[in-house]
């Protein structure tokens, strides 16, 4: 999923640098709509049980539900969009950010709150100090995060299993 997030909003941070508001904020839309569906690819490719259906694991169960509650920010979201069109990278930027909380306590690894808390600090300053670049410095500064979480996923070492962790 971090690769799909990376390659996302790497394209959306191209076309807003391209695009009028109103059609980078479409393309914001698109971009990371196919996030979820291009992590499956990847996923696929890399042989990776992204849906957990190998495991049937409750944690598996638990991020599932966790990618749900987030997707219902999407509730205020599109009507902040509605009223404000370049809040789309702010709502957006920090809602898709909310999953890596949960994530880092599964995994027992300080990088999620790294990248949710990184993630939000800098969306938000770039959103209030950068105006007319918020579709271009904010998905710039997402993928950024993303490229040291993938860094540090990539180097940290496997953890144990649950059942043999010390208490």
């Amino acid at each position: 999923m971090p690769i799909a997030g990376t390659l996302a909003w790497s394209v959306a941070g191209i076309l807003g640098a391209i695009l009028p508001v109103d059609s980078a904020a479409i393309a914001l839309f698109i971009c990371t709509g196919f996030i979820f569906p291009l992590g499956l690819l990847i996923a696929h490719l890399t042989g990776e049980d992204l849906l957990g259906t190998k495991s049937n694991n409750e944690l598996d169960r638990l991020f599932g539900l966790t990618i749900l509650m987030a997707n219902f920010v999407w509730g205020i979201g599109i009507p902040f969009y509605m009223i404000e069109p370049s809040s789309l990278p702010l709502s957006v930027g920090i809602f898709l950010g909310l999953m890596w909380i949960p994530f880092s306590w599964m995994i027992q690894h300080w990088i999620g709150m790294f990248h949710a808390i990184a993630r939000t600090a800098l969306v938000v300053a770039a959103w209030l100090l950068f105006p007319d670049l918020r579709f271009v410095l904010i998905p710039a500064l997402i993928v950024i995060i993303y490229l040291i979480s993938i860094y540090v996923l990539v180097r940290r070492a496997p953890s144990k299993p649950a059942s043999t962790r010390a208490v």
